[in-house]
């Protein structure tokens, strides 16, 4: 059995040791590298492909795994995603090439929850910007930014009511007294009455938000779903959170809703890419902007959820190879050998 980790060169350097301690004692591994801004012929590239040509096992996060590298394995059965979106593959061709694609339903939904509340409530506060006036400014005077809004009563609306999305709900609604309502139109309603929350239409929640927070996975649908048009249609000049994919949210339309005013701010986790220059970034400026946080897709993590997700991907690839199908967590293309 011949395992492969696959990373960008934003990620190679991270560590593997806990993956390694769930690998059976017959296995070989080995960390290939990616770099999805240069040419498949680029020597970097060459080398990922030989290393991934005789893998039985993919153990993948941001490599985008379409026709080409899939054509490059001779005899893989499976790419265990270590997240719970698994959109950096081709479901229906690693289909056809007898791969399944797997992937984790929960492992960073706390996190994730609270990185979202938090990234909202540094806005909601200025938190970030006073502390940039004391210790960058020198500044200590708690009127520079008016404007501030308490929170409670404030209207949240979500975007995505999944788990990610139902945990943020509570913590605003019965933690910080806010109205929660929700768009998810693959969603049972008594889910939500469950929770107290109302679903309602996209352009309701895109209106009635005073705050609206992603938490949808991405699909070939929903790609720059958040554009011009979009952000026009809220009306309550909110603040805009995004936990889900980068790609969701066309960039320069969100620096054109934050410079026309439309947006009192927003906090997004990652950018449209998961290797971005960022000197090219039309969101990053000097000075950087009061009303806008930009974390690195840092969102899920802590060490609690950084081993869980590694031991999660890990059974998954591992009971997939030796046929325990039904333990593993989900296979997204239906792929039993």
């Amino acid at each position: 059995m011949k395992v492969v980790f696959v990373e960008t060169p934003a990620t190679v350097s991270q560590s593997h040791e806990v993956d390694y301690t769930f690998l059976p004692a017959e296995a070989s591994y080995s960390v290939a590298a990616m770099d999805p801004n240069q040419p498949l012929s680029a020597e970097i590239n060459q080398k990922f492909i030989a290393e991934i040509k005789d893998a039985d096992i993919i153990i993948n996060s941001y490599v985008d795994f379409q026709k080409d590298l899939i054509d490059a394995m001779d005899h893989c059965k499976c790419i265990s995603f270590q997240s719970t979106g698994y959109n950096a593959a081709d479901l229906e061709y690693a289909a056809s090439k007898g791969i399944a694609v797997i992937s984790i339903l929960d492992y960073c939904t706390q996190e994730t929850a609270e990185n979202a509340i938090a990234t909202m409530m540094c806005l909601q506060r200025n938190t970030i910007n006073y502390n940039r006036d004391i210790q960058e400014k020198r500044i200590w005077d708690y009127s520079r930014h008016p404007g501030m809004k308490r929170v409670e009563g404030q209207t949240m609306a979500i975007i995505g009511f999944g788990r990610i999305g139902q945990h943020v709900g509570r913590i605003a609604g019965k933690g910080l007294g806010m109205k929660v309502i929700a768009y998810d139109p693959f969603l049972p309603p008594e889910i939500a009455k469950a929770q107290g929350v109302e679903l309602v239409d996209l352009d309701t929640a895109l209106a009635e938000g005073d705050v609206i927070s992603v938490h949808m996975n991405l699909t070939k649908d929903n790609v720059h779903m958040f554009n011009k048009e979009t952000f026009a249609k809220m009306k309550k000049h909110p603040i805009f959170i995004n936990e889900g994919r980068g790609e969701m949210v066309e960039e320069a339309a969100l620096k054109w809703a934050l410079d026309e005013g439309i947006l009192r701010g927003a906090g997004i986790d990652m950018l449209e890419s998961e290797d971005p220059d960022l000197n090219k970034c039309v969101l990053i400026e000097t000075p950087p902007r009061e009303n806008l946080i930009i974390n690195p897709h840092s969102g899920y993590w802590s060490d609690t959820s950084d081993y869980l997700v590694r031991k999660y991907s890990m059974e998954n690839a591992l009971n997939y190879y030796y046929g325990r199908y039904d333990e593993v967590k989900v296979i997204r293309n239906g792929v039993k050998a």
